[in-house]
């Protein structure tokens, strides 16, 4: 079984990697906008809490977010394993994790972090904004969104560090080069 998250900055690659690896892995890729849309689209009575705050500009609460991952992550197609992307992004929601896979008797077996210069990251960002049409991606708020994945995941991926579980990586370089170092971080063959 494979229990994987993935981290990694706005930019680094993480959404492409993790349909990747999910795919070679033959596991499912858990996104939590993927998990806030479906139950939002469902009308389910946690889509309905969450759309008020996502309507108000504001972040769904923990408990919301922990309700609809441990809802998620009890349904049959994840029983062979996951890979998660975007939870957890607090120490609270790293304790509900374990707590969550605890209950199965089952732990994450890694995670993977992509790592890049903030400033390629920049870059590659505006020229993404430029390519994509995408106005509000400036240059100041590309940089403020770095920041705050720097201070929201720091304190995530320090735990994980501390249980010997984390695999950095190099997101920077040719999808299929980067696929390649994380497979080998997971020790997986290379197709």
């Amino acid at each position: 079984m494979t229990r994987l998250l993935i981290v990694g900055p706005p930019g680094s690659g993480k959404g492409t990697q993790a349909v990747r690896i999910s795919e070679r892995l033959g596991v499912v890729a858990i996104s939590t906008g993927d998990i806030f849309r479906a139950n939002v689209k469902g009308g389910t009575p946690l889509g309905l809490e969450a759309k008020k705050y996502i309507d108000a500009g504001d972040f769904v609460p923990d408990s919301v977010t922990n309700n609809m991952v441990r809802d998620r992550l009890q349904q049959e197609d994840v029983k062979d394993g996951f890979l998660l992307d975007g939870y957890p992004r607090t120490s609270p929601q790293v304790d509900e994790l374990d707590s969550i896979l605890a209950e199965n008797g089952q732990e994450l077996d890694a995670v993977l972090q992509l790592t890049a210069d903030d400033e390629e990251l920049v870059e590659r960002l505006l020229k993404r904004a430029a390519v994509e049409g995408r106005a509000d991606d400036t240059e100041d708020v590309i940089r403020h969104r770095l920041a705050l994945y720097h201070e929201q995941t720091e304190v995530v991926v320090k735990r994980y560090r501390e249980r010997g579980i984390v695999r950095e990586v190099n997101g920077i370089g040719e999808i299929d080069e980067v696929t390649a170092r994380v497979l080998d971080a997971l020790g997986q063959p290379a197709a």
